[in-house]
């Protein structure tokens, strides 16, 4: 039977699928609409298979909180132009949706049906790598930053007082601490929070470095510590310099804007995503 324009058209925009394997479906079903959108669907999972084993070294993050949580995740695939392609985009954006809505705290089926089907439209492997989800409460600033999609950040505020959670100054603190921690990728939140094997590793290198000064012995302790000080400020974040402001470290920016708006805050926790490396 003759297939018309029309329907391949609109056999298209209900599938995504090229005009002509939407044709060549028309053809094989007969004209048959609803058995067509079957055969391609059959022959997009097919090519998700064949795809599967493919690099994927490129994609993007997403980032998203409201509702009483809070989602980063990262969706890979095989090229950059397609990273940056709008139905890729539109569905990272889909996917944070779908978590939140949902109450998803891990990769599932309903996330992974979503990523084969763009597989099957834009032909090309993809996956949903990782994702993080954290519940917030009303006493709790969500801080985030992203940058240019490959990048994402964020950072989590415990304030004494649900009106400290609106309050301006408190937001565009939070909102700063997650750009400070996409400049400064801090390996740790405090000194408290530092691994004891961490401490003791770098304590033993210090300390071989100090007596390679040949200082007194009675000295030789305030030296280590003093490196391990310096170093702490290094990788702990509330001990790093402020990205705006290096004069004060990020701690005592957070006393700061603590005492201006009348609230004790601390940060509880951060997370930073990069397209392709753990952390």
């Amino acid at each position: 039977m003759a297939i018309s324009a029309k329907i391949v058209k609109e056999l298209r925009d209900a599938t995504g699928a090229g005009m002509m394997d939407c044709k060549k479906a028309l053809v094989e079903a007969d004209g048959d609409f609803a058995k067509a959108e079957k055969l391609l669907k059959e022959m997009g999972l097919a090519a998700v298979a064949k795809r599967a084993d493919r690099a994927t070294e490129n994609g993007a993050i997403f980032a998203g909180s409201r509702d009483g949580k809070a989602v980063l995740l990262e969706l890979v695939c095989e090229t950059d132009f397609v990273a940056k392609n709008e139905d890729f985009i539109a569905l990272g954006e889909k996917l944070v949706d779908m978590v939140i809505d949902n109450g998803y705290t891990e990769k599932c089926e309903a996330l992974e049906d979503e990523v084969k089907n763009l597989i099957t439209k834009i032909k090309e492997n993809m996956s949903l790598n990782r994702m993080q989800v954290w519940d917030v409460d009303d006493t709790t600033v969500v801080g985030s930053y992203v940058h240019e999609g490959h990048l994402a950040t964020m950072v989590f505020i415990k304030a004494d007082a649900a009106s400290a959670v609106s309050d301006p100054a408190v937001v565009e603190l939070a909102n700063d601490l997650a750009l400070h921690v996409a400049a400064f990728t801090p390996a740790y939140l405090s000194k408290d929070s530092v691994d004891p094997a961490y401490i003791e590793e770098n304590t033993e290198i210090f300390t071989k470095q100090a007596a390679a000064l040949g200082k007194p012995e009675k000295v030789l302790a305030g030296i280590v510590q003093g490196k391990m000080n310096k170093h702490l400020a290094e990788v702990c974040f509330l001990l790093q310099p402020f990205v705006k402001d290096d004069s004060m470290s990020v701690e005592q920016r957070v006393a700061a804007v603590a005492k201006e708006a009348g609230a004790s805050l601390k940060v509880v926790d951060y997370a930073f995503y990069k397209v392709g490396v753990a952390q």
